[in-house]
């Protein structure tokens, strides 16, 4: 059975009860709020790393060290200490999470961030394969037109918001391992709850990470230095943002609602930081980037009603049968 932690409610009580097809509605209408919320604190990052003045994954081994060690005090305040087969477990999305920050960070050196951002966006398409066909979700072709209209709304963000983009294959190569480390790292976590609660996966795969951007940002010339107070300040505000509002509850939510689906509001990232961009470091928004902004939210607000909609079908069937 799998792991209930933070509220998650399986498909069977441990009274052997199945749950109420109304309790699996509000558990979806909790994931869907949650995802939403976490894909908002992401976006805060960009913003956030134009204020730290570190390198790229020497901000991401202090920033996952802080998020691991927070959470662990947490885990065991709550007496539910970290256990060691859930850091085994939890390897394999840490490796995923790791290699994402890499070869992002890589390829932005070697290439665009438009074109890694782009590239970066085709994401639900991999995660939206794999969600049918190894968790048997099943995707209908309106929300699969969705998906492609936000898919193509989040480029058009991107594209319009920036100048010529430019790169080698080299760095487009690495942009297309880090979205398969992306997607790697949202397949795991919906894995995880078959053997660990979703804070375990979340303080597992932070320890990974951490343990995996130290080295690299050594190997690259990045000071590990003690950071200024400033940096300090927005490091802290990083993690609390991108680490317990962004993975933990991205990590909560995705045991609640489709696979495809939490990949998808990930779309929502370049829209958001796009926005903050504007009101914090007065970068100019484009009209075709605020048209293309309202594409993506129009057809991800599309998608959410026809998960409740077919949610509330679902309950109603089920009081016929009963």
């Amino acid at each position: 059975m799998p792991a209930a932690d933070d509220g998650y409610i399986s498909s069977v009580t441990s009274t052997g009860v199945e749950a109420s097809p109304a309790v699996d509605r509000q558990e979806l209408a909790r994931g869907l709020t949650g995802a939403a919320i976490a894909v908002c604190a992401w976006s805060t990052g960009t913003v956030i790393t134009k204020h730290i003045s570190m390198g790229g994954l020497a901000i991401g081994a202090y920033r996952f060290w802080i998020f691991s060690l927070g959470i662990i005090i947490w885990m065991e305040l709550r007496r539910t200490p970290m256990r060691w087969p859930a850091m085994r477990d939890s390897l394999w999305g840490g490796i995923a999470l790791g290699a994402d920050i890499a070869f992002f960070f890589s390829a932005v050196k070697l290439t665009s961030i438009v074109n890694a951002t782009i590239i970066g966006s085709l994401q639900p398409v991999i995660v939206g394969v794999v969600a049918a066909r190894f968790f048997d979700e099943r995707i209908r072709l309106r929300d699969a037109l969705w998906s492609l209209v936000a898919i193509a709304g989040a480029i058009a963000v991107v594209s319009t918001g920036a100048g010529e983009a430019e790169g080698s294959w080299r760095g487009n190569l690495l942009a297309v391992g880090a979205m398969l480390a992306w997607s790697g790292y949202f397949i795991a976590s919906k894995r995880s709850k078959e053997k660990m609660t979703s804070t375990e996966f979340t303080a597992g795969t932070a320890v990974w990470t951490a343990l995996i951007c130290t080295p690299l940002a050594l190997l690259f010339g990045q000071s590990l230095a003690i950071p200024s107070a400033t940096n300090w300040f927005w490091l802290m505000a990083m993690v609390i943002g991108s680490g317990i509002a962004g993975h933990a509850l991205m990590n909560w939510s995705l045991v609640r609602i489709p696979l495809w689906v939490g990949s998808t509001f990930t779309l929502l990232i370049p829209v958001f930081a796009a926005i903050l961009a504007w009101l914090f470091l007065d970068e100019p928004l484009q009209p075709a980037q605020v048209a293309a902004m309202s594409v993506v939210i129009g057809a991800l607000a599309a998608i959410v009603y026809d998960q409740r909609q077919r949610s509330v079908a679902e309950i109603a069937a089920e009081e016929i049968v009963s």
